[in-house]
């Protein structure tokens, strides 16, 4: 279409992108004399009359949309049996192409550029469209540092039926895919939020949290997979802002945030940390909606607390000793080989509680050797034991770096979720050194530290079933 002239107004000047629905070029505006960028569809889709329709309602729609962020609609025309529509030219690179220039972005830079993107996807949800493609590519940057997104709601103009397999129509992008969008069910705000968290997920590491050689393979990895945390590839990342990001990427869009709006909040608030205002605490959300599909995880549960129950019968075995105490806890054994002395130090929290409010006072009760006695997490009353927020935890020491085989914990609040966690110091950063797993009555956790660690972190993931909060009675730890 180079050279090309439509609608007597628009002369093709160069392709500069093409997706799987249509194809983008600069053109000259003749009769106003600017450039422009226009998208035009691709040929085998105009042949649709429903397509051609769902394309000219959604442009409509668009062209409403009046935001600082957003890349203005000029108008829409037809050329050749091909629809069109024409954007205002945005003269800079794509947020895609920062990042492979540059690499990760300084952690106030990706927080600016996504609360950007928020405030513009936040715009649109409230004007009834949703994205359903946000990625990189679709972030365009000005000369002045200003993110305007592209393409809303033109993934609205296919329907499933259509080819679900199509990178870039129905099921968007597979790098930034929500798990919902990949299995073909309805997609919502929710799904937009998603993909902002894998968008900031980049910007703040350089990749995305998925590789993959193919779609399928990509999308299986979004619906199963937990991402990778990020400060594990950059310790400076404030654990709050990583906190942000793995709530936005959160499998079920129930526990996601609840609004755009309510993650652009957040993302305010993250920067205010960082730039040493005054810290901002925002509610984690606890209403639940019901959930739109089966979910495996009963079945991962199911199997888990079958491990879990081996590691009993194994700890009954080896030891001779199951007398409860009075707390309906039982401590692990006293005179375990190798043991090594442990200290329980203060709770962990790094998303959102006040000092203290997780019973820090408390921490050295779980360490005491007194099962009558413990640690307890704050009060948590939500649906499906969620807390609400990645985690919290119980941070424990020992005199000296150790390189710990096993920890024995006991606990009258069985069945909650939990990992290991090494490190140099009571803050972190923490390394896992063990398998998530279900914490049953007792628990016997065989840890893989590959060196030694003076803190471990009994770091929680979600509530016993039914219970509002976790109990720690008591912890003894081996070594060698």
């Amino acid at each position: 279409m180079v050279g090309e002239v439509l609608a007597d107004r628009y002369e093709v000047e160069e392709l500069v992108g093409t997706g799987g629905m249509s194809s983008v070029y600069r053109a000259h505006d003749r009769l106003l004399d600017r450039k422009v960028a226009l998208k035009v569809m691709h040929q085998h889709y105009g042949e649709d009359p429903e397509y051609v329709e769902r394309f000219r309602r959604e442009a409509r729609s668009v062209a409403s949309l009046s935001h600082p962020n957003v890349v203005t609609v000029i108008d829409r025309g037809e050329h050749g049996g091909r629809q069109f529509i024409v954007f205002e030219y945005v003269d800079g690179e794509n947020l895609k192409q920062l990042i492979q220039r540059r690499g990760p972005a300084p952690v106030a830079t990706a927080l600016e550029l996504a609360k950007q993107v928020a405030q513009a996807l936040s715009f649109a949800h409230q004007q009834g469209l949703v994205h359903r493609d946000v990625k990189p590519q679709n972030v365009l940057l000005n000369g002045g540092g200003t993110a305007k997104v592209t393409d809303f709601g033109i993934a609205r103009s296919l329907d499933v039926k259509h080819g679900v397999t199509q990178t870039g129509t129905v099921l968007g992008t597979s790098d930034y895919i929500a798990p919902e969008q990949a299995q073909g069910y309805t997609v919502d705000a929710q799904t937009d939020v998603y993909s902002l968290g894998v968008v900031l997920y980049e910007l703040l590491t350089g990749e995305v949290p998925f590789p993959g050689e193919s779609f399928v393979a990509v999308a299986m990895r979004h619906i199963n997979e937990p991402p990778p945390p990020i400060r594990d590839k950059r310790p400076d990342v404030p654990p709050r802002v990583e906190a942000a990001v793995q709530r936005a990427m959160a499998k079920d869009p129930a526990d996601r945030f609840a609004s755009m709006a309510e993650l652009c909040a957040e993302l305010d608030a993250c920067l205010a940390e960082l730039h040493g205002g005054e810290t901002v605490v925002t509610r984690p959300v606890t209403a639940v909606r019901r959930r739109r599909r089966s979910s495996a995880w009963p079945v991962v549960v199911a199997l888990l607390v079958v491990i879990a129950i081996g590691a009993v019968v194994g700890y009954l075995v080896l030891n001779h000793k199951n007398s409860p105490s009075a707390t309906g806890s039982q401590p692990p054994p006293s005179t375990l080989a190798n043991a090594v002395p442990l200290q329980g130090v203060t709770a962990y929290d790094p998303y959102g509680s006040p000092p203290g409010q997780e019973h820090n006072a408390d921490a050295p009760k779980a360490t005491d050797g007194d099962p009558n006695t413990y640690w307890e997490t704050e009060q948590y009353h939500s649906t499906f034991a969620a807390l609400g927020k990645p985690g919290v935890g119980l941070v424990l020491a020992t005199q000296q770096p150790q390189q710990l085989r096993q920890l024995g914990i006991a606990t009258a609040t069985p069945g909650f979720h939990a990992v290991i966690k090494a490190g140099d110091a009571p803050g972190g950063p923490w390394t896992d050194v063990s398998t998530p797993q279900v914490v049953q009555q007792p628990a016997q956790i065989s840890l893989d530290a590959t060196r030694a660690y003076r803190y471990w972190l009994i770091w929680i993931t979600q509530l016993p079933s039914g219970q509002p909060s976790v109990r720690i009675n008591d912890v003894e730890a081996t070594a060698g």
